[in-house]
């Protein structure tokens, strides 16, 4: 057995074991860390069959970015995980169903793929990564496609954005240009006032405190 083809069988049992605990462990954050662990192996699988450009995005990209936002969300939450676990099995037969679906249907697009997969002769004649043969793809044969869908992501993230910056009555928000602007003047304010002798203040207490006690003498009487 070639060295390659046991770490492929390494890779894919800790990958495998990594999915499991994903949906079996009771702490949603582990069950993120069990995730980065399962993209980590998938990743070496990817580089044992010389993909090396879909190896770097998907750690570069899921790992990096993506599994670091879902550990931020989840613990930033306040998950109620006996709540969650409430009626799992009444839900089990229809999730088992629809994951039946989906291997079904990968695994028939798969199927498809590599049966039809030929390696252009221009590759094999120069005998380059698949890197390079993707970046050629890209950009000659699928340009049209890969410029919409930049086109699309570029007006996804001005719409994110925007929602962001809208106003709306029922949210407090400020306006960072004013606080940068903002001056001492604007937040501080001096204002001068005379002095009041604390012996007029007295006197002033004495008054009404014998006011008020007349006052009641003459409701008594």
């Amino acid at each position: 057995m070639q060295f390659t083809t046991v770490l492929f069988y390494v890779f894919a049992a800790v990958m495998v074991l990594s999915a499991l605990r994903v949906i079996t462990a009771k702490n949603p954050v582990h069950a993120a860390l069990f995730l980065v662990l399962a993209f980590f192996n998938a990743a070496g699988i990817w580089l044992l069959l010389k993909a090396e450009f879909l190896s770097i995005v998907l750690v570069l990209v899921y790992v990096g970015a993506v599994m670091v936002l879902f550990l931020f969300v989840v613990m930033m939450l306040d998950i109620n995980i006996d709540r969650m676990r409430e009626g799992f099995l009444g839900y089990l037969p229809l999730a088992l169903l629809i994951g039946a679906v989906v291997v079904i249907e990968m695994a028939l697009v798969l199927w498809n793929g590599y049966s039809g997969f030929v390696q252009t002769p221009e590759a094999a004649a120069l005998n380059i990564g698949g890197t390079k043969e993707l970046g050629r793809l890209i950009y000659t044969k699928y340009i049209y496609g890969f410029e919409i869908a930049a086109v699309i992501l570029l007006v996804g993230i001005i719409a994110a954005v925007s929602l962001t910056l809208r106003k709306r009555k029922d949210s407090k928000a400020i306006d960072p240009g004013a606080a940068v602007r903002v001056q001492r003047n604007d937040r501080l304010r001096i204002v001068k006032m005379e002095s009041v002798n604390q012996r007029a203040i007295d006197e002033a207490s004495v008054a009404a405190a014998a006011a008020a006690s007349a006052q009641n003498k003459e409701q008594n009487s």
